[in-house]
């Protein structure tokens, strides 16, 4: 579950800063481009021969990619601003929402998700009543945030043709993210949010929009039996929400003071920072894809 880096994919061109003739020179999008390409590639290529061989261990990899991802949430929150959230509630709770979206699907992240919050609240009485609200809220916006979204996208591979949907969903990502990071580094001359992501351009955006409406097309026609105006508006559905999920967690690094959520991944930071844009938009083609082409 993992595709595109947050923060960087409508980029503004600027100009890189070197000290000395040994510097590295920097990628025109600010990035070390060689190692990004090939953690996406090794990671998008275990998660296609997971959907291609047996379906359901993909429902394994959103596990792993969720416990990491809110070990660095929480990290990260403790780091910026001594925030402590009820990591082990946490953690295990967001263990039982994936793996009970399997057979149980909406019921089962539910419930999961409601006594994860219980725990929580009540993991963190031990720490007193100094602050309890701040951490408190701060951990059930993390459970929230990982895996109650991330449970959707486990959801997508349940129906029989589920391969198709976790596709479609990973696709249109990709899409978005690529298109958007090729218009940006030509073209982007316009910030879209100065003050939250300077690198993010309106020049990224239109060529995130223009590669996710047609990956949208193909893939809901093509894989899924879908008509084309559904794909379209489910490609354009895609873009929004993966854009305002690198402008969320662009936010929440601002607000720490942080440049990443962890550093496990060489040339884009920690796992957190792959996945802003892939939680939001599981929601959505979640919901989309169940609506368009009912299971």
């Amino acid at each position: 579950m993992v595709a595109g880096h947050g923060g960087e994919r409508t980029h503004v061109e600027e100009r890189p800063v070197i000290t000395g003739e040994s510097a590295p020179k920097a990628s025109r999008a600010g990035r070390n481009l060689p190692a990004a390409i090939a953690v996406g590639v090794v990671l998008g290529g275990a998660i296609l021969l997971a959907l291609l061989t047996v379906r359901h261990v993909f429902v394994g990899i959103v596990a792993v990619a969720v416990a990491i991802a809110t070990w660095e949430l929480a990290g990260a929150l403790r780091r910026g601003s001594g925030i402590e959230v009820a990591r082990w509630p946490a953690l295990i709770g967001g263990q039982a929402m994936v793996w009970l979206s399997w057979p149980f699907e909406r019921d089962g992240v539910l419930a999961a998700f409601a006594v994860t919050i219980l725990a929580c609240l009540l993991w963190r009485l031990r720490g007193g009543v100094e602050n309890y609200l701040r951490d408190a809220t701060a951990s059930v916006f993390t459970v929230a945030y990982v895996p109650l979204f991330a449970s959707f996208a486990a959801m997508l591979v349940v129906p029989e043709d589920g391969t198709a949907r976790v596709l479609c969903f990973m696709i249109l990502v990709v899409a978005s993210d690529t298109g958007g990071y090729v218009a940006g580094v030509l073209f982007g001359k316009h910030p879209m949010a100065p003050t939250i992501s300077p690198k993010k351009s309106w020049e990224g955006f239109c060529g995130s929009l223009v590669a996710g409406v047609v990956a949208g097309a193909l893939t809901v026609h093509l894989m899924l039996g879908g008509q084309v105006w559904q794909g379209v508006l489910f490609g354009a559905a895609i873009v929004a929400t993966a854009t305002l999920g690198d402008l969320v967690e662009s936010v929440i690094k601002r607000d720490l003071g942080i440049k990443d959520m962890g550093t496990l991944l060489p040339g884009h930071g920690g796992l957190m920072d792959r996945m802003d844009s892939l939680l939001p938009s599981a929601v959505v083609s979640w919901l989309l894809l169940l609506w368009f082409v009912p299971a």
